[in-house]
């Protein structure tokens, strides 16, 4: 298989190489099941204080639901409450005293990844913080699915050319 069938797989995989390490050391600091997409919601919130989930998901650079979605996890592990915001539908996160006793650990890992995401982007030959950036950029001009739809062949289409060939 070509590298174009593979983008998503190599992709997954090495988030895969990414977060599991991150997990890892989580899992040494003493925090099982502490996920790495924790870290950045506790991260604004501990610098930014409470916020809305639309807010963190701004933030975290992820959608709304995603953020939704690790909020609730979060809150399910006691390291967030939820309390209603000024709009019925908005809910305010605040940090609870569980996550403020972990914060220094994960201020640490936060330091120590940060230095070694600079160590390993000094070893390639382009950047890969870059790189990612352009392309997320690229496809918010226009998605991946508007891409694949222009190069999508329809079976009938195929058949119908193939009719034509033949006349």
């Amino acid at each position: 298989m070509t590298w174009p069938a593979l983008l998503g797989t190599q992709l997954r995989h090495l988030l895969e190489l990414l977060d599991g390490a991150v997990g890892e050391v989580y899992q040494g600091l003493g925090m099982p099941g502490f996920r790495p997409r924790y870290t950045p919601i506790l991260h604004v919130l501990a610098a930014g204080g409470p916020q809305s989930i639309g807010d963190l998901a701004k933030a975290t650079s992820v959608t709304h639901s995603a953020a939704s979605q690790t909020v609730a996890q979060l809150a399910r592990e006691g390291y967030v409450e939820l309390e209603p915001g000024r709009d019925t539908r908005q809910r305010i996160v605040h940090l609870t005293p569980a996550a403020r006793s972990v914060l220094p650990k994960l201020e640490a890992e936060w330091a120590a990844t940060t230095a070694a995401a600079s160590e390993l982007e000094d070893e390639l030959p382009f950047s890969l913080s870059e790189l990612l950036a352009a392309t997320t950029a690229a496809l918010e001009r226009r998605s991946f699915r508007e891409r694949i739809a222009s190069h999508m062949t329809h079976p009938q289409d195929e058949h119908q050319q193939k009719i034509r060939s033949f006349q």
